[in-house]
């Protein structure tokens, strides 16, 4: 895997998701978090973007809980992002 390419991929999905709450929020991540992360976070961050944007939006909305198999560092770390990330708009 080469890591800057897979890192460019997850930004440009991030901001493309299909519903613009998610686009905001995991764009947001994205350019925040990605640029950062290592090998394993870029893997487990591909498994946060295979969910759909219903499920996701519930998991950090706290509607639903987020599922033992998509609770990982990652998603941790997007949860505690939105929590200061709401509210700000800096795109």
């Amino acid at each position: 895997m080469d890591l800057e390419i897979e890192k460019k991929r997850q930004m440009f999905r991030s901001w493309h998701r299909g519903t613009r709450e998610m686009d905001m929020l995991l764009g947001r991540f994205a350019d925040a978090c990605v640029p950062d992360f290592n090998e394993g976070q870029v893997i487990l961050y591909d498994r946060v973007l295979k969910n759909s944007d219903p499920d996701l939006y519930n998991w950090v909305t706290g509607k639903e809980p987020v599922p033992p198999s998509e609770d990982n560092k990652v998603m941790k770390k997007l949860m505690d992002f939105k929590c200061h990330e709401v509210g700000t708009d800096k795109r």
